[in-house]
């Protein structure tokens, strides 16, 4: 049999999970914190056709941080505990930042202030808000700050889209899926989800004589822990959810029928109980039209997005000091001079004085020609 992942469902996603398809996924992972800004010291708003900035007064760095009883703690001690706890996670997405600031150099690529206005409002707007209720939300269930948004979330996401190419292709094939994933029938199921494929053949048999007490059979021997305690019961199962196997073999089965053993992947093994079907939300593709193509336009840019950026990275030589890595063109790792690697606030992205880059206050790269 085909294989699959155990993903039975595909419910309408909430306020919630939506959420955390905008600001998750590659790009959100490219970078973690208002770190970023350290590493980008250009005066805030200035537009492309200015000369580049005068680097800021450096931030006069303090010797001590705390005194306990007639102790001190340093600033140093406590900046090598930081790099010690959170350095490779920290560096990992300055990396990310560097990498696609200097292909959006290469090709010319900006980000003004203004396009990431518009992204955040178009964003909000889908959840039903004002710009500041949706800053507001990502900063209390998230923890995102409105400026490590925009410039750790947003500015990433729009340089890539420009780098990958914004046009996108949607197919009737792609929204006829799309409408019957999210508003067409789903089967109401039980479900067994078993490791190996002798007791999952065992526990068929069981279910094949006793049909009535698949729920029993499931409380006792299903390794799915979400539904084992409620006795196999699992959502409603959608088509084109991304599990083949699994929603071939559930749109097959009759009301009350058992399914045969369904293998999922290697070593792994579901038995269905069909309770019927459940009935179309939507009957008419045009109601939904304008939001499935929209679901779909920007999901297929998030994989665009996700393409580009695992290509520029294979593009740029990276040697990480702090890892002991390189990555980029093959090449051994070049270890550093002994006492070269710098703190964040002392590293100037590379070729920002050779192209005249500069950032404004939202992280915004922008280029000088």
């Amino acid at each position: 049999m085909g294989e699959g992942n155990h993903q039975p469902t595909a419910t309408k996603p909430s306020t919630t999970n939506r959420m955390g398809l905008v600001i998750g996924g590659t790009v959100t992972v490219l970078l973690a914190g208002l770190v970023l800004m350290q590493t980008f010291r250009a005066q805030p708003g200035q537009a492309a056709s200015e000369p580049t900035a005068k680097p800021a007064a450096p931030v006069k760095k303090p010797d001590y941080l705390a005194r306990v009883g007639k102790e001190s703690i340093s600033y140093d001690l406590v900046a090598q505990e930081a790099v010690s706890r959170h350095g490779k996670e920290i560096l990992e997405d300055l990396i990310n930042r560097m990498i696609i600031q200097q292909k959006c150099e290469e090709a010319g690529v900006m980000v003004t202030e203004a396009e990431i206005d518009n992204e955040v409002g178009r964003i909000a707007k889908r959840f039903n808000l004002a710009q500041d209720q949706w800053y507001n939300m990502l900063q209390a269930e998230r923890n995102i700050s409105p400026q490590q948004y925009r410039q750790s979330v947003i500015w990433p996401m729009l340089s890539l889209k420009k780098l990958a190419g914004e046009q996108v292709d949607i197919t009737e094939e792609e929204m006829k899926q799309a409408f019957d994933r999210s508003y067409g029938p789903r089967v109401k199921a039980r479900l067994i989800l078993l490791e190996n494929q002798r007791r999952a053949q065992e526990v068929w048999d069981k279910c094949k004589q006793n049909p009535d007490d698949f729920d029993k059979l499931a409380q006792e021997f299903s390794v799915d822990a979400s539904s084992r305690a409620l006795g196999g019961t699992i959502p409603p199962i959608p088509r084109y959810s991304g599990n083949d196997t699994l929603e071939k073999a559930a749109f097959r089965l009759k009301d009350g029928e058992i399914s045969g053993l369904i293998e999922l992947q290697t070593g792994r093994y579901a038995i269905l109980k069909s309770e019927g079907l459940t009935e179309s939300v939507v009957k008419d593709i045009e109601e939904v039209k304008d939001q499935l193509y929209e679901e779909l336009r920007e999901a297929k840019t998030q994989q665009s997005v996700a393409k580009i950026f695992e290509q520029v990275k294979k593009e740029v030589p990276v040697d990480n000091f702090l890892t002991q890595t390189s990555t980029g063109p093959r090449r051994p790792f070049s270890q550093a001079t002994p006492g070269a690697i710098q703190p964040a606030s002392a590293v100037k992205p590379a070729g920002a004085a050779r192209t005249g880059s500069t950032t404004n206050a939202a992280g915004t790269a922008t280029l000088r020609k």
